[in-house]
């Protein structure tokens, strides 16, 4: 398989990345992103693009299965417009291409609490990205809702202490449908999933995002 990925320089991108590589299912991975990731392998091939000009790379939107990662805070992006852009207009246009050139299967990184009635400005965002996403004809769609996410090396100190706080409850048998995962096993469970491909859609929230080594290789 030629497995392509949006927002591969992100920590979840990378660990995606960085075990397709590893996995003798795909022959090719194609990373779409602003900038290099910083290693290279025989089947890695990079494309640096505007996302704001996908009449430029939409020809290079070739293969098996898309995988979307990309993602903002609103801390980041420094305003709810931008954030917009990068979270659901870039994701979208992503998507949207990848069905018009015969993607069979688009695999999402969505949010626990995506929900397109929110009165929450990113939740909102989130659900109606999934709406939109859910009217193109894709043979095989999957979104990933997990909760807080562990990445490596995060210097984020709202994550970092978001992270012990929901842990602490965990401890004590609290919030277990929030339970913080790993970039590593979303990753697992997403190359999983993409290695089934099942027809249709499906949600897979956050208890059920359970890989075992079984599924990689």
């Amino acid at each position: 398989m030629i497995a392509l990925v949006i927002g591969s320089t992100g920590s979840t991108g990378t660990e995606l990345v960085q075990q397709l590589l590893k996995d003798t299912a795909f022959i090719e991975v194609r990373s779409f992103a602003q900038r290099d990731l910083e290693f290279s392998n025989p089947k890695l091939k990079q494309h640096k693009v505007d996302f704001e000009h996908p009449n430029d790379w939409k020809n290079l939107v070739q293969g098996d299965v898309a995988f979307s990662c990309l993602g903002s805070t609103l801390k980041d992006a420094g305003s709810k417009k931008v954030q917009w852009k990068i979270d659901y207009d870039y994701q979208y246009n992503f998507a949207k291409i990848a069905s018009e050139n015969g993607i069979r299967h688009f695999v999402l990184v969505s949010a626990f609490n995506a929900n397109s009635k929110s009165f929450f400005f990113y939740s909102k965002m989130k659900g109606q990205l999934e709406e939109a996403i859910k009217q193109l004809p894709f043979k095989a769609l999957t979104y990933f809702k997990p909760g807080l996410l562990e990445r490596k090396n995060t210097n984020r100190m709202g994550e970092i202490i978001g992270l012990k706080i929901i842990k602490s409850f965990n401890s004590l048998g609290l919030l277990k449908k929030q339970k913080p995962l790993t970039t590593e096993n979303l990753a697992k469970a997403m190359i999983a999933m993409a290695k089934r491909e099942p027809l249709g859609f499906t949600e897979v929230l956050l208890e059920k995002i359970e890989p075992t080594s079984k599924e990689t290789r």
